[in-house]
């Protein structure tokens, strides 16, 4: 077996890092075949420290920036393990939880492709499409089961899944999930479960309340974090661009235009936002297809597929895809609207300039929008540098005073159909029809008797 080894160091400059080849870190051929098929020679950071890790049977909780390649981190160990030893019974051997359906899909494609060569079954099951079919996938069991919260308690309620000979469990996207809300319908899941077994924690932040997670879960874990918290990549360039609200698309449509910008991620704050600007675009002549919880699941699919295919220019999305988008080279996201979370900016922005490809982020920031600007900015440590365009000079002057309780907007759900009106789930929820559930949910569409419930 060929070991080859690179030394460098880590973001600070003091603690030496090996990288090495996948061959090195004791997976089988394989797998390393898969990788190659991939055209990935070199672990990333977070996959040399969590493949070890996740080898030698123990709980594993790791962070990393987003796009560093944290599925393959958990993927290609998982399916190694599952391979030393066989299926016993009609149950699941590996159960991956995401918050979205589009993450969900993503990962079920790379256990698909990473475990092309070996002799293992793996489907993902998430709502918004028929449960039937998955249902008849499920009934002769499989080694991995990718699902989203609410579609798997759904189908376990309908006797179609079963956990007995469950041997690894991995959160996929912790922090998302939690900010959701379904802490709920986790717990419920966790009841489920062996007690034995292998637990997987995996999340781009460990936040307060990660921790509390990971720490009624995870036996004594192996704690892997490749970068600070709430950092962005070096590699991603990012601008303001001051506008005055009403000019905002036509700003967005004069860029895309004039630098003949082929492939765009658009985010917005609201889905009825994001159709509207989605609308303008494709009036200025530029095609556009927006994705958010009020597409039905195959308009989202086919929207992202044509993107990906360079059908369609720009693709607006709430921040329902701000995870679980995997785009090659995206070359540039822009923030049409901040975020009413700065973490959220984090994970917009790390959807371009992924696997170390570089990347360009814009922010087409209004004057009101000065107090989320400066949430941002106080979150990744860094003021963001602003550029005025031609044409677009802003009536108004950004000032960017944080507010005096920056964690205020936490409790929004996050699925990208949060209104932004910063109040806590719980008081949103009431006097709502068919979301007064009372479980701490937003009517943004997390809530289990709400939208989200139909959404996972």
């Amino acid at each position: 077996m060929l070991l080859c080894l690179v030394h460098g160091y880590d973001m600070f400059g003091s603690q030496e890092i090996v990288y090495m080849a996948f061959s090195a870190l004791g997976l089988s051929e394989k797998l390393v075949r898969a990788t190659q098929d991939q055209g990935y020679e070199t672990p990333s950071p977070i996959q040399a420290q969590a493949i070890p890790a996740v080898l030698s049977g123990k709980d594993v909780m790791a962070a990393a920036q987003t796009g560093t390649g944290k599925t393959a981190g958990f993927t290609l160990p998982l399916l190694q393990r599952l391979s030393e030893t066989q299926r016993n019974g009609k149950g699941v051997r590996a159960l991956i939880l995401t918050p979205t359906r589009e993450l969900a899909a993503q990962v079920g494609e790379s256990v698909a492709l990473y475990g092309r060569y070996m002799n293992m079954s793996s489907t993902v099951v998430f709502g918004g499409v028929k449960i039937n079919p998955q249902m008849m996938k499920l009934r002769g069991g499989v080694d991995v089961l990718v699902a989203t919260p609410g579609r798997l308690m759904d189908l376990y309620q309908q006797n179609a899944v079963r956990f007995d000979a469950l041997e690894v469990l991995v959160l996929d996207e912790a922090d998302r999930m939690l900010d959701m809300g379904f802490i709920r319908d986790i717990r419920k899941i966790l009841a489920l479960l062996p007690a034995k077994r292998q637990n997987l924690l995996f999340s781009a932040t460990f936040s307060g309340e990660i921790r509390t997670l990971a720490a009624g879960l995870l036996n004594d874990p192996v704690q892997v974090e490749v970068a600070t918290r709430n950092t962005t990549a070096d590699n991603v360039q990012q601008t303001v661009h001051p506008v005055d609200p009403s000019r905002k698309s036509a700003l967005l449509s004069q860029l895309v235009s004039t630098n003949d910008w082929q492939q765009v991620l658009v985010f917005t704050r609201t889905k009825h936002g994001a159709n509207r600007l989605t609308q303008k675009l494709e009036k200025d002549g530029i095609t556009a297809a927006a994705i958010h919880g009020n597409k039905s699941q195959g308009a989202r699919t086919r929207a992202l597929a044509n993107f990906k295919q360079g059908e369609v220019r720009v693709l607006v999305a709430t921040d329902i895809a701000a995870r679980g988008l995997d785009i090659k080279q995206l070359p540039q996201v822009v923030n049409f609207e901040l975020p009413n979370v700065p973490e959220d900016y984090v994970h917009r922005i790390g959807r371009t300039g992924r696997a170390g490809e570089s990347g360009h982020a814009l922010s087409l920031v209004s004057a009101d929008e000065g107090k989320l600007l400066a949430g941002i900015e106080r979150l990744i440590k860094k003021q963001l540098p602003k550029e005025v365009v031609a044409g677009f000079e802003p009536t108004g002057e950004i000032i960017a005073k944080p507010k005096s309780n920056p964690g205020q907007n936490r409790g929004r759900g996050r699925g990208g159909n949060g209104g932004g009106n910063g109040r806590p789930a719980g008081a949103q929820s009431r006097g709502r029809g068919g979301n007064s559930q009372g479980n701490g949910r937003s009517s943004g569409g997390q809530g289990r008797g709400g939208q989200a419930r139909r959404q996972d």
